[in-house]
Formats: C-alpha cells, structure tokens, sequence
C-alpha cells in the first residue's frame, strides 16, 4: 500500500456506507462510525483498496497529534508508518477492544516513542521559550503547534521530566481527549496502570508547578 495524502468526499461516503451491501442492519446498531468503520477493515482484508477510507478519515487527525508531539519533519514518516502498520495488521485488528480511531492512536504513539529525544527537544524548548506565531522557524512551529493543542509553557519542561509510559497517558487525555479505557485499549496496558501512570504524571507536574493544577486535571469521563 502506497501511503498518500488524500482528500475524502463526504457525500460519497455517505453513499458508499448507504449502498453497501456489507452493512446489515445488525451492524448498523451502536455507533455507526465505529461500526461502519469495522466493517471497512473486515472488507479490506479481500479488498485492500478498501483501506483508503480509514486513511481519509483519519490521517488530519492523526498527523495533528504526531505534529504536536514531534513536529512537522518526523511527523511526516511516523504518520506514514501509522498507516502503513495498520494496513498490514488490519487481519488482527478487533472492533470488541478498540475503535479504529483508537488503534490508531495506539499504533502512532508507539511510534512516536522512538523519536524520544526529539519529543523532549521540542518540549525544552517550549518550557524556555514558549510559542512565537509570528517566528517561521521548524522548532518554533512546533512550539507553537503543541502549545495550540494544550500543552502551556509552564508545564512543558514538566512533562518532559516524565517517563515514556506516564508522558504518553497523559497527552493522550491533553491532546486526543481519551479516556482511561481508550488508553488502556490504544496502549494494550491495564486499566489500573493507566489510573497509577497518570496520577503519578499529574504529581510531578503538581510538584514542578509549585502546587498549581496541572493541565486537564479532570475526572475520566469512563467512570460515569
């Protein structure tokens, strides 16, 4: 599979998803993004073209994420292996533990763990300078891409004194908006490490911030 940038029409995948003789009512039930999207990955397996849709629906949201993390240089090839990993475990993927969007998620931040140390530069630089819009540069575009997604000055330098395994938990909740079970899902770790690796991300923010509440310091939407 040739990983290309492309633009999905709407309206023709409305058309598509209404035609498709795969979609039976039962897989209609639920969500039917999820749904529909499940059985594009099932088809794809005869029909690999078929791929193509989970790309247009989700490269921008993936290439914004892998952008704020690691810039728009690597984030080129991460983003393009995402893809291209996920095309060629789409027999393994299981619609009963994760969405797609998840899967990818998963795929993409394990991916972006090994390109650690430029993570880290970006994040330093963040935490000494802070976001300048109007500088052209590729470490301030950077800095400004993820402080856009939410991560402030103060606390870069911060998070980027985290380990690998609390840093990724915790972007996940500040850049992707997941929830303890769809980390859980995205990063194949139990439901309790996730709980112990963001409480302790969030203390250590706590601590370099002087007791100030760290960033989304929420409750997880998961526990109803």
């Amino acid at each position: 599979m040739t990983v290309t940038r492309r633009v999905s029409d709407p309206a023709r995948t409305d058309d598509r998803r209404a035609d498709d003789p795969a979609l039976t009512d039962d897989r209609r039930a639920g969500d039917p993004a999820r749904t529909y999207e499940s059985t594009v990955i099932e088809l794809s397996r005869e029909h690999p073209e078929r791929f193509g849709e989970i790309f247009d629906a989700h490269f921008a949201e993936i290439y914004r994420y892998v952008v704020s993390r690691l810039g728009p240089g690597p984030a080129e090839d991460v983003v393009a292996d995402t893809f291209l990993t996920a095309f060629h475990k789409r027999a393994r993927y299981d619609a009963g533990r994760a969405s797609v969007r998840t899967w990818l998620y998963g795929i993409a931040t394990k991916l972006v763990g090994k390109h650690r140390r430029t993570e880290i530069r970006a994040l330093r630089a963040i935490g000494r300078r802070g976001p300048d819009p109007d500088d052209g540069g590729h470490e301030d575009r950077v800095i400004t891409q993820v402080s856009a997604q939410g991560l402030r000055p103060e606390i870069a330098a911060a998070v980027a004194a985290l380990s690998r395994g609390e840093r990724d938990v915790l972007l996940l909740v500040a850049l992707a908006g997941f929830s303890h079970d769809e980390i859980s899902a995205a990063l194949g770790i139990p439901y309790g490490t996730v709980g112990s690796r963001l409480n302790r991300a969030r203390r250590k923010l706590r601590d370099a911030l002087g007791g100030t509440n760290p960033m989304l310091d929420r409750e997880d939407p998961s526990r109803g």
